[in-house]
């Protein structure tokens, strides 16, 4: 085994340059309960293809060297082992049925203290919840330790003991260029709890243990990621998220875990209010309507649209010209920047390119998107940036000081692009969705689609079930039916269901649904122009819809319940129950069914607020509702909106 790792940290800077040049941010918490030293299997959740790895050992604390499972057959060339066994792969015979066979290598590298690294997932997908976790970690823990406790001699002092440390890898965005990471490193979990009924000679005790211990594992990971029932759910936690807090990046990221499972699970209450799925409904609606136009609520609610953009009211000619100086300015402002980031940009546009062929290529598969996009780019920069040296150091003559010239040269060039990235990507972005918008706004009406051809982007799009996910064995998260009386409108009772892909019974969901493409189908993608009338009708609709729910919550009763994850009902002062006890399965191993977690309406309203989401602003007019129109032409009326109804609709004008 290389003690020097070359090649892993060779192979750990190209990552780690690619992983930069994707997020503008690797937020690591928790990274306190990582060791300096001694044995660890770190288990990590696997939900962005190579970035994931790249990410975990990129940030991983002290820069420990993680070694990854590799197939054992990889092994068999010698130069081939060298270099996998350099980049710190381990060999793993998975046709072994003997363990100690299996974790053969894994053994040696925790009894030498280092540090292995897995995805007990199994397989990188694209779910609401986490959908499996894997027994591999714990039995390789289990029996290291069994093995350590037979084998003194061949056991490093101090690593007599593995840990197994949680790693939860959550994207805000995890397939958009310049978004976030956030790494969170659970509580250890140490053998103590579950050496003892491992080593037992009971029948079904060692397996017993290993599935005590996959769950602890499941359960660290599943509280710090976001976990939702269904895609729905999800979906209208995300859009309520992005409307209470409009700003981009407004959110602090030590808490951006836990307001979105917030909100979803609120989400998932049953009967949280009486026109529940009619907000939803609202809600999805400008959610699938952004993801059509490729724009996001943090952008529309950056964008000066004052009434005196509005072509039919009779506006003043100075006024008019003002307000669109204004935009002008902007749109100069960056132009001024262009000879300044232009070489930079051309020279780096083929790796832009590249990134988005790559993306379209996997279209249905969002874990790929991100990993398409720095690979394709990453490749095309290992060939721009050698030529861009080689033509620095020709132009220097082939010189000893013109080579080292021309590697700063390159080195600089590339912070250089990055920073004008960072500062002029977001800039860049809302000025071209202003011009979008207006010419939208501002485009003869008969170019909007109608009501009836806008309907199929108004349901927001599934990902397709990955087929690596055993599905059998996917535990059904029920949600029960919020205590206290609830009323139902005869509207929501009869709105139809969308199955849920995990297989569970349908849960209700906004009426729209019943016309959902299949899963995965794909869908032209109409010009903005011709939508953006819709989006700015759903955006006021949504955060109307949204308002009245807060509205509800706060009037409700002091004993008003939402539904809550467990961890959170723990932390927040909320109550759990739980409905049945231990059990035992058909082959004899301990199930634990699911308690259920609750916390009071009014606290998680106070714990939004407190982290400033927007709940206030909500129900206040809409700068732009005056481009707010319906495919005939007619202005929106927001008197048509009442927050008292159990079904909130948009109605014409004509109508009324």
């Amino acid at each position: 085994m290389s003690d020097a790792y070359v090649v892993h940290r060779v192979i750990r800077r190209i990552a780690s340059w690619a992983v930069v040049s994707f997020f503008t941010e690797i937020h690591v918490i928790g990274g306190e309960n990582v060791p300096r030293d001694g044995p660890i299997i770190v288990t990590a959740t696997h939900h962005n293809m190579m970035l994931d790895p790249a990410v975990l050992s990129c940030a991983f604390p002290y820069k420990r060297v993680l070694h990854y499972w590799a197939k054992a057959s990889l092994f068999a060339n010698p130069a081939m082992k060298y270099i996998l066994t350099s980049a710190g792969n381990i060999p793993v015979d998975r046709k072994a049925a003997d363990k100690r066979l299996l974790f053969r290598g894994t053994f040696r590298t925790l009894a030498a203290g280092e540090a292995v690294a897995l995805f007990p997932e199994g397989t990188s997908y694209t779910e609401p919840h986490i959908m499996q976790v894997k027994d591999g970690a714990a039995w390789a823990a289990l029996e290291y330790t069994k093995w350590a406790r037979e084998n003194p001699d061949k056991v490093k002092k101090g690593a007599e003991n593995v840990m197994i440390i949680p790693a939860a890898i959550v994207y805000t965005n995890k397939s958009k260029y310049r978004s976030q990471v956030i790494m969170e490193f659970g509580q250890p979990i140490k053998m103590d709890e579950y050496i003892e009924q491992f080593l037992s000679e009971q029948e079904g005790a060692p397996r017993a243990a290993v599935k005590r211990l996959t769950a602890a594992i499941e359960r660290e990971l599943t509280e710090a990621t976001i976990n939702a029932p269904d895609w729905d759910t999800l979906y209208a936690a995300r859009m309520a998220r992005d409307l209470l807090w409009p700003e981009e990046r407004s959110i602090n990221l030590d808490d951006f875990v836990t307001i979105s499972q917030t909100l979803v699970d609120l989400f998932s209450t049953p009967d949280l209010v009486p026109n529940i799925n009619a907000i939803k409904r609202h809600l999805l609606t400008y959610y699938s309507l952004l993801e059509s136009t490729h724009l996001t609520n943090a952008v529309l609610s950056s964008l000066p649209l004052p009434s005196t953009l509005d072509p039919r009211q009779p506006v003043p000619l100075p006024s008019r010209l003002y307000t669109l100086s204004l935009l002008i300015r902007d749109t100069f402002a960056l132009l001024v920047r262009l000879p300044f980031s232009i070489v930079p940009v051309v020279i780096h546009a083929p790796a832009y390119v590249m990134g988005r062929v790559g993306a379209r290529m996997v279209e249905d598969e969002e874990e790929t998107q991100a990993q398409n996009k720095v690979v394709f780019g990453l490749l095309l920069l290992l060939m721009i940036y050698p030529a861009a040296f080689f033509f620095v150091w020709a132009f220097l003559r082939y010189t000893p000081i013109g080579a080292i010239v021309a590697v700063a040269f390159v080195f600089l060039f590339a912070l250089y692009h990055n920073k004008i990235v960072n500062d002029n990507y977001e800039r860049a972005k809302r000025l071209v969705a202003a011009w979008r918008v207006l010419v939208g706004v501002w485009a003869p009406r008969k170019w909007d689609l109608s009501l009836s051809a806008v309907a199929q982007y108004t349901v927001p799009r599934i990902p397709p079930e990955n087929p690596w996910v055993d599905r059998t064995k996917v535990k059904v998260k029920s949600r029960p039916v919020t205590p206290g009386p609830q009323s139902h409108s005869e509207s929501e009772s009869s709105t139809p269901s969308r199955p849920q892909q995990d297989g569970s019974p349908a849960s209700p969901t906004p009426s729209s649904q019943s016309s959902s493409p299949s899963p995965g189908g794909k869908r032209r993608r109409p010009p903005t122009r011709r939508l953006i009338r819709h989006v700015l009708r759903a955006r006021i609709e949504a955060a109307k819809a949204l308002a009245s729910l807060f509205a509800q919550l706060e009037r409700a009763p002091d004993n008003k319940r939402v539904c809550a994850s467990v961890h959170l009902a723990r932390r927040f002062g909320g109550q759990i129950e739980d409905p049945n006890p231990n059990r035992e399965t058909q082959e004899g191993v301990e199930a634990y069914a699911e308690p259920m977690g609750w916390r009071s309406a009014r606290e998680v309203v106070a714990f939004l607020r407190s982290h400033g989401a927007k709940i206030t602003g909500l129900g206040d007019r809409v700068e732009g509702q005056w481009a707010a129109l319906s495919s005939d032409g007619e202005s929106y009326d927001s008197e048509a909106f009442s927050l008292e109804k159990n079904d909130l609709q948009w109605v014409a004008p004509s109508q009324h």
